[in-house]
């Protein structure tokens, strides 16, 4: 039985919306910052290239770490609670980071840090999938994956801005304090508005329900909804969980005389697929080593910065073209289009990457022409990242999994999610000074032919149903 149709308050959900996805652009300014940091934390911290990667990936150790106990924490304490607790790791971590003299201490906040974007990265597109409506959710948790590129972008200006103002990024800007320390501590601002901002949203009425509290889940569907669709939406939402307990981890296994590959249900491989194929393609390659890795294409550091720029921008626009069709043409055929534009640019980079030749210093160097093209590919990839698995691949984890096992299934997704980004994060400066920057794009780009194939096979549409009907 579907609810009847009742208006929804447009202007509250937008708004719930617009506080819950600045997790999402504090997500990407903590992933953006670091890329014009480099030179210095090597400065500072003396670190070599092992070094400088293990610093660059100790955010996403606290990211697989936050996106795994946020599910689950979410299930008891509630979704706008435990992101109230991110946004304190944002604001402190941000601040850390940018003061630390101390490695240890500036790799400790960046794993609080990390820790926070692992659970805001979770936690924002199911609270929005949990609010909105069927036939609109789609494009509102879009949202989440437009404000993490505005927060990437954003972290690109201000390195770009900081930099160049200092001279580089090594050399003192205000108050004597290095410019790439600012990159860090900017980050406080967004972090303070989201923590205030979080005290002025309901909770998820999906939560409510699960934790026994019907009369508060009721008021909240009144004010999304209004009275006549809140009545009927709260007897499906109860119909939606177990009676005889509620959320828990276990309930991502198998249920007992079904069959479940390593015992986990066949919708959870689903997300772990998702999850682990959207890093497997390479895309944070450019995020987090944007500058290093067109440094390595022979660009000039201020010329890498401002590509980087140039990108982000690229891929914001990329996303308003996800909202405007995903709740019409589909998930599934966005993730399609996707993987094969993704791959078919990923083997120009590598062919561009190919022509090159090293320096004496045994950096790549491109010819202009060759350049230019590796640039034009890489904005492509970009943007068919953008429009498919970018934004996609947070939908489906916020809507595909049945009520009763969202919150554990997004921790486990979530956990492989990042442990998946850690790992390519980690290996990249290795691949790239090892095998060279073709041969480290050709493993992306056979990871995103692969993809196609996944997808094709495995994963099922879910666009315009309601949660309540999503099958485990």
């Amino acid at each position: 039985m579907n609810a009847p149709r009742e208006s929804a308050n447009t202007g509250l959900i937008w708004a719930i919306v617009a506080v819950a996805t600045i997790g999402g652009l504090l997500f990407g300014y903590d992933s953006g910052a670091v890329n014009g940091t480099q030179e210095g934390l090597k400065s500072a911290f003396q670190l070599d290239e092992a070094g400088l990667g293990f610093t660059v990936g100790s955010l996403l150790i606290g990211c697989f770490i936050g996106a795994f106990f946020a599910g689950t924490l979410a299930d008891s304490l509630g979704r706008r609670n435990v992101m109230r607790l991110a946004a304190v790791l944002f604001l402190g971590g941000a601040l850390v980071q940018g003061f630390s003299e101390s490695h240890l201490l500036f790799v400790m906040a960046r794993v609080a840090g990390g820790i926070a974007v692992g659970a805001a990265s979770v936690l924002s597109p199911a609270y929005i999938s949990e609010v909105a409506p069927a036939n609109i959710r789609g494009r509102m948790t879009t949202v989440q994956q437009i404000m993490i590129i505005t927060g990437l972008t954003a972290a690109f200006l201000v390195n770009y801005v900081v930099a160049g103002s200092a001279g580089e990024s090594t050399a003192p800007f205000w108050a004597g304090i290095a410019a790439w320390r600012w990159m860090y501590i900017m980050q406080a601002v967004p972090a303070l508005v989201f923590l205030i901002a979080l005290f002025f949203i309901p909770e998820s009425p999906r939560f409510l329900v699960a934790k026994g509290r019907f009369d508060d889940a009721g008021r909240v569907l009144v004010s999304l909804f209004g009275a006549n669709a809140a009545d009927a939406k709260l007897i499906e939402i109860r119909a939606s969980f177990a009676e005889d307990h509620r959320p828990r981890l276990s309930d991502v296994k198998a249920p007992a005389g079904t069959r479940g590959f390593l015992g986990l249900r066949p919708i959870v491989w689903v997300g772990i697929m998702l999850a682990v194929f959207q890093q497997l393609v390479g895309i944070n390659v450019i995020f987090y080593y944007g500058a290093t890795l067109w440094q390595l294409a022979g660009f000039t550091e201020n010329d890498s910065l401002l590509i980087n720029i140039v990108s982000g921008a690229v891929s914001i626009a990329a996303c308003f073209i996800t909202i405007a069709v995903i709740d019409k043409i589909g998930r599934k055929p966005l993730l399609l289009i996707g993987s094969a534009g993704m791959a078919a640019t990923l083997f120009i980079m590598v062919y561009a990457f190919s022509q090159g030749s090293l320096d004496s210093a045994g950096k790549l160097q491109l010819s202009s022409q060759m350049g230019l093209v590796a640039v034009i590919a890489a904005n492509l990839y970009v943007i068919f990242f953008n429009v498919s698995w970018g934004p996609v691949m947070w939908v489906m984890l916020g809507e595909m999994f049945p009520n009763q096992i969202r919150g554990s299934a997004l921790a486990v997704a979530g956990f492989f999610q990042w442990l998946a980004n850690y790992l390519i994060a980690q290996t990249f400066p290795a691949m790239a000074a090892g095998i060279g920057l073709a041969a480290s794009y050709t493993f992306y780009a056979v990871c995103a032919v692969i993809s196609f194939f996944l997808v094709k096979a495995f994963v099922h549409e879910t666009k315009g149903m309601e949660l309540e009907d999503m099958q485990g």
